[in-house]
């Protein structure tokens, strides 16, 4: 059988009970006052709806997910979250207007609130002894409001830093200047990594605090990809 032929991605009372397995796998709990023994179903209320006895306060599931507040159906959220989590590219917010059925806004916010809750936080420095940690930038999108025009004024600037083997991670940067570029690497690369970049004119001179720093010429080096290119596929869906 088709997983998409599951319950919960068609039914809505099914949705809701799937997630309330999820969240309270050993029976309601109250995100209020976090009690457990008085809460009772809302009679003629809608699916899912309950009441504390403690509080006298009503809540769902969803209450504390990113399906709070949101008046799309739950088990269209499940369905947005099953492609967006199946496919290898990603899903756009055209292509999830399109599957299921909602407006385009509808599908925008959907896509943005699910890919915001998928979304690892950044833990610690990258790097370390012995790692190597390769940093680069690129532009894409054009900021709003902004005037099209010869260069990379009008684009969004986005720094990504890249651990040989490990994690991603990305900034969006407010000027592509020494100043900001010195101060992500700093914040975010261990002191003892062995930092790679190309040659532009920010990465040349003081060495971040990283003394091993070594620069390439990316036109020069067959086969050598910069992790601008990891920018440009993590943030291509925005």
């Amino acid at each position: 059988m088709s997983i998409l032929a599951h319950p919960h991605f068609h039914n809505e009372a099914a949705a809701v009970a799937h997630l309330e397995a999820i969240v309270w796998p050993n029976g309601p709990v109250c995100p209020h006052c976090g009690g457990l023994d008085r809460i009772t179903p809302v009679k003629g209320g809608r699916i899912g709806l309950k009441r504390c006895g403690d509080c006298k306060k009503q809540f769902t599931c969803k209450v504390g997910t990113v399906f709070e507040d949101s008046k799309v159906p739950l088990h269209k959220w499940f369905q947005a979250a099953h492609l967006m989590a199946s496919s290898k590219k990603g899903v756009s917010s055209h292509q999830l207007h399109r599957t299921l059925g909602v407006t385009y806004k509808t599908a925008w916010f959907m896509a943005h609130r699910l890919r915001e809750a998928m979304s690892e936080k950044p833990k610690g420095q990258l790097g370390g002894p012995g790692k190597i940690v390769e940093a680069d930038e690129t532009f894409i999108v054009n900021k709003k409001g902004e005037k099209i025009k010869t260069g990379y004024g009008h684009k969004m600037a986005v720094m990504s830093l890249v651990e040989r083997g490990g994690a991603i991670r990305s900034v969006v940067l407010d000027r592509v200047t020494r100043k900001e570029v010195e101060r992500i690497i700093r914040r975010n690369v261990h002191e003892d990594s062995r930092l790679m970049t190309d040659t532009a004119g920010y990465y040349r001179g003081r060495r971040f605090g990283i003394p091993q720093h070594e620069m390439v010429d990316r036109w020069r080096v067959r086969g050598w990809r910069c992790p601008c290119e990891h920018a440009g596929r993590l943030l291509q869906h925005l």
